[in-house]
């Protein structure tokens, strides 16, 4: 999964975004990043060529996920890690950054009071999170072909978790819940470049957890075809442009006057 995730969706889905967030981390100027859910390192190799003073700790759950990521961005410090138990003291970090991870938290608030125990004075916490699965052109496409391959009962990954999290104001809730202040909320559009939608097919059909729920279901191979027979339909063969929207979030940890207040 790690390897096609690389391949096939981090060039397309995930390096425009993470060129974003880079730039807003690097603007901080931090010294010490601590990276959540850094996947295979598509944010954490632009954050060192971004802000290259600064010292980068990634940080995944998933074992598979570190040894490819520290393989493939070695110049960062990379542990295996539990967002809501992060392995590190108190006021360890300047800037937390995490790219279209937070949705998978299973206890968002938890998480996001680690975030706050771990920043130092003045600390920011800077993350995405993607919109509805309709303002992502890439998704609502694959979904509507899994909808076409599995009629009666279709894989809900792509709706219930990347894009379950996609109304800010719950987002914001849950921020000022662990005892942040949003400083900077800004709905984000940009492009994702594919040299066609097989492509993309293949990085959420082999390297996401929709690949679970098509082998469960049924014929990979069919089910493949169906969906590339109708991404092709929505978004054109050839090479694709199409547009993907996500939310950006700042936040500063509140002061205790503040909380109280």
């Amino acid at each position: 999964m790690p390897a096609a995730y690389e391949q096939y969706l981090v060039p397309v889905v995930f390096r425009p975004f993470a060129e974003d967030l880079a730039a807003r981390a690097a603007a901080l100027r931090p010294r010490r990043i601590l990276e959540l859910a850094s996947g295979t390192g598509a944010l954490t190799s632009v954050l060192i060529a971004e802000a290259p003073a600064a010292e980068v700790t990634a940080t995944d759950l998933n074992e598979a996920m570190v040894a490819y990521g520290s393989a493939r961005v070695p110049d960062a410090m990379w542990r295996q890690a539990d967002a809501q138990r992060l392995p590190f003291p108190d006021g360890s970090f300047d800037l937390v950054v995490c790219q279209f991870g937070v949705m998978f938290f299973p206890d968002r608030i938890a998480a996001f009071r680690e975030v706050r125990r771990v920043l130092a004075p003045g600390g920011r916490f800077l993350f995405n999170t993607w919109g509805p699965l309709g303002t992502h052109a890439y998704g609502a496409a694959l979904q509507a072909g899994l909808e076409h391959a599995f009629p009666d009962d279709p894989p809900h990954f792509l709706p219930t978790v990347p894009h379950g999290y996609a109304d800010p104001a719950v987002a914001a809730s849950d921020l000022a819940a662990a005892g942040f202040a949003v400083e900077e909320e800004q709905e984000l559009t940009l492009q994702g470049r594919a040299a066609s939608v097989a492509d993309v097919a293949t990085g959420f059909l082999a390297g996401t957890p929709v690949r679970a729920g098509v082998e469960e279901r049924g014929d990979e191979q069919a089910v493949r075809d169906t969906v590339i027979a109708e991404m092709t339909a929505r978004l054109g063969s050839g090479p694709v442009n199409a547009p993907m929207t996500a939310y950006v979030f700042r936040a500063a940890a509140r002061t205790e006057a503040a909380r109280t207040a």
